[in-house]
């Protein structure tokens, strides 16, 4: 069963991609149509085994997101990021809470979990949107981080209000979302730099280790976060972007790797999730989750968004974006069972509501936001493609031999050899065309779908690659244009 669930999902995935439906409905699907009122009647109500599954899900999905994250993209937007997961969730969840207390005529404690629960933004539905819509680096890195911030200061208040007792005071919470915070970050700093440091000093006797090591330090650095009392989920958050910025050898082979285990975390969670749904329980609460999805889409997040970055003076177009960019997914579902677990009054129809809201809201913003970012005219599809290069350590010949592949809209097209201008201890010593290989003259023009080899020394390798990047970005005057090193 669980093979054949793979495999359907694999194949949504596609559908998918055509069809523009986002794959995360099509996974809750499957998981609905296997349950009790579904093909197979499968009853599953375990409400803790799957906020379990989905917590581990969530730290792979996050580990895959920083791999993949560049650095220089989100370093400007940090302050953005910070700012947006806590006063902007603040709000939100104060504007979504009272909406759904005045208009659906909920208790405040089951309205203030719903909006906590809401207002976190959806890490998975993130990063597969923004990658495939070109934005503006600066949109896309406070998206990306902010999706990757805000589930620590969000698990912390839907805790916090799933207590049977009182709920502590508004400025304990505060400081314990601050503490959380910066412990979380600092441990996963930490434990990246240090996992980014044995790798690049041990060379390990199969490149199919490197991709397990790499998954295994971001799962070791939410386990130390947790173990600190601080945000697990920040650390591995952070430990994979330190770790995918870091050069290590075998990256694209790693983030293959990443993103496959991704993949499989994804379609488990959402499946599971689809099981421990009720269909014919939803009928009752999709007017009210209609009701609070409306008020957070076109109140709360707007609010949240405008409000919160008013100090750094971005465009009118890239705020409304970023407003109708707040896409959820599987971890509002998740955050859901956490009343469920804790036995609190009500927590079934918070769950429903939830789940309804995801879905309706997931099938209105996937498909409208790449529209509405033409619209805005933020696109940039004129980007030059980033190269994707492989390292590979020569420890004998303390070198390195770099794979580099051109892709479509890559500025290296019709550069000669010679004009690369490598540093000396870098050459360009076979060049792959078409299926056949040839060793390279300095007038040979590389060519889009070439994948080159580069052997460079050990100290020549970060500038090398530098080079590589700079001229795959603005040409063979990189230097003269200011994109990179000559």
């Amino acid at each position: 069963m669980c093979s054949l669930v793979l495999l359907i999902a694999v194949v949504a995935v596609r559908l998918s991609s055509r069809s523009g439906l986002p794959s995360l409905l099509l996974y809750l699907g499957i998981g609905i149509a296997i349950g009790q009122d579904g093909i197979f009647n499968v009853r599953f109500d375990n409400a803790e085994l799957t906020q379990v599954i989905g917590y581990a899900a969530l730290v792979v999905i996050l580990a895959e997101g920083g791999l993949g994250t560049k650095w220089k993209e989100i370093r400007p937007a940090l302050p953005m990021a910070a700012v947006l997961a806590t006063v902007g969730v603040a709000v939100s969840v104060g504007v979504t809470a009272a909406g759904a207390h005045y208009l659906v005529g909920l208790e405040w404690r089951q309205s203030l979990i719903i909006g906590a629960v809401v207002s976190s933004t959806d890490a998975a539905a993130v990063f597969s949107v923004l990658r495939k819509v070109p934005l503006p680096s600066r949109v896309t890195g406070a998206l990306e981080a902010e999706s990757g911030f805000n589930d620590a200061p969000v698990v912390i208040l839907v805790v916090a209000f799933s207590t049977t007792g009182p709920v502590d005071a508004w400025y304990l919470l505060i400081g314990e979302i601050a503490l959380e915070l910066a412990i979380g970050a600092g441990v996963g700093v930490a434990v990246g730099w240090l996992g980014a440091y044995g790798l690049r000093s041990v060379a390990l006797p199969a490149s199919g280790l490197y991709p397990i090591a790499v998954m295994a330090i971001a799962v070791a650095a939410y386990a130390a976060g947790a173990i600190a009392h601080g945000s697990g989920f920040l650390a591995v958050y952070l430990a994979a972007v330190v770790l995918g910025n870091s050069r290590l050898p075998h990256a694209p082979a790693t983030r293959g790797f990443a993103e496959g285990v991704g993949w499989i975390a994804q379609i488990g969670m959402f499946v599971l999730l689809g099981l421990l749904v009720t269909p014919h329980e939803l009928v009752d609460d999709f007017w009210p989750a209609v009701a609070v999805g409306l008020v957070l889409t076109t109140v709360a997040r707007p609010l949240s968004v405008f409000g919160s970055l008013l100090p750094f003076r971005l465009p009118w177009q890239e705020k409304t974006l970023m407003s109708w960019a707040g896409l959820r997914g599987a971890v509002p579902i998740i955050l859901a069972t956490i009343p469920m677990v804790s036995g609190i009054r009500g927590s079934d129809r918070v769950f429903n509501i939830v789940f309804v809201l995801v879905v309706v809201y997931t099938l209105v913003q996937g498909p409208t936001l790449p529209w509405l970012a033409r619209a805005l005219r933020l696109g940039s599809p004129d980007a030059a493609a980033d190269l994707g290069i492989e390292s590979a350590p020569l420890e004998r010949l303390r070198g390195h031999l770099l794979s580099v592949s051109i892709p479509d809209g890559s500025k290296m097209h019709g550069v000669e050899v010679a004009e690369l201008r490598l540093p000396a201890g870098a050459a360009v010593t076979l060049v792959v065309r078409d299926g056949k290989s040839f060793v390279p003259l300095p007038t040979t023009a590389l060519r889009q779908g070439d994948e080159l080899l580069v052997v460079a020394t050990d100290p020549v390798r970060d500038a090398a690659e530098r080079r590589l990047r700079a001229v795959g970005q603005g040409g063979k005057l990189a230097y003269w244009l200011g994109t990179g090193p000559g």
